[in-house]
């Protein structure tokens, strides 16, 4: 019996089925298979059933996960005491929501790599509705989201909220919120579906709202005067620095976007919580600056 064995095991039974295993583990299904047919062998037992919908773990099954897991979790907490960071080369798959791709991530990454330099990193920028998804299917090892996430397995680590403002075309001095468009997230976020009930009570059926799947394409649009936008501060300073546009205050402003670094916590990874770790002070230093700066600038 080796720890590969036992690891392809935990797979399998994680997710269900051969080919996600396969695919979660990069090797080929007859691989898999391979691996369990010998555990099998060599604990004399059948491990699962097998259905047109899946694998299922049997009695046995069920009690070699339950030591499978305190295996894995030991070898994690072996690998995080004793390998030097420098030596980690192993492959960390992150989901990154646009807010936080433009904002803080460069900063993230060049603190990992110089923590983990062998670290391999791989980068999707997608919406955080879909975001939840791939980490659920571990097609993800650490999602950077509108969160929390809320599930048994998922571990959130809060990182500073982005605060949201007006923004309004410089030939636009009074925005009429009844009828002038809204340029905001786009429809399937938190932020769209709190704006659109927010605006229906203050304003009634007439307000309208253009969402945007690109932040940087919401901030154009309310340059070029298609309407207002409600976006996040940490990006809209630049483009207020740069004369493109200015804010406005209609007397209220939707909450602030919490993000969260959520990771599968059951198996923990120990490399995964400590990217997770990092960019939480990452992010928490990247707004104390902007903080900073914006004081500064209040003061001159």
């Amino acid at each position: 019996m080796t720890l590969e064995q036992l690891r392809t095991f935990l797979w399998v039974a994680r997710l269900g089925g051969v080919r996600r295993a396969a695919e979660q583990m990069n090797i080929s299904q007859p691989a898999v298979s391979s691996r369990i047919a010998s555990l099998e062998a060599f604990l004399g037992a059948e491990l699962f059933t097998r259905s047109s919908t899946g694998v299922f773990l049997t009695k046995q099954g069920v009690l070699l996960r339950a030591h499978a897991e305190q295996i894995a979790a030991l070898v994690e907490r072996i690998k995080a005491d004793i390998m030097p960071a420098d030596s980690v080369s192993s492959l960390l798959r992150l989901g990154v929501a646009e807010t936080v791709a433009q904002t803080c991530l460069p900063d993230f990454l060049t603190r990992l790599h110089q923590t983990f330099p062998k670290l391999k990193i791989e980068v999707s920028v997608d919406i955080s509705l879909n975001l939840r998804e791939m980490l659920l299917e571990r097609s993800l090892d650490l999602a950077i989201l509108m969160g929390p996430i809320s599930e048994y397995t998922v571990d959130n680590v809060d990182l500073p909220p982005f605060q949201l403002n007006w923004y309004r075309p410089l030939n636009m001095a009074e925005p009429d919120l009844r009828v002038t468009p809204v340029i905001t997230y786009n429809r399937n976020s938190r932020p769209h579906r709190e704006l659109t009930r927010e605006l229906r009570e203050r304003y009634g059926s007439t307000a309208q709202i253009f969402p945007t799947n690109s932040l940087s394409t919401g901030f154009e649009m309310v340059a070029s005067g298609l309407g207002v936008g409600i976006l996040p501060h940490a990006l809209g300073r630049r483009f207020v620095g740069e004369n493109k546009i200015a804010t406005f205050d209609p007397g209220w402003l939707p909450n602030p976007l919490q993000f969260t670094a959520t990771y599968i916590g059951e198996p923990r990874d120990e490399l995964v919580a400590e990217a997770a770790r990092i960019l939480q002070e990452v992010a928490v230093d990247y707004h104390r600056r902007i903080a900073d700066i914006d004081w500064q600038t209040s003061q001159d």
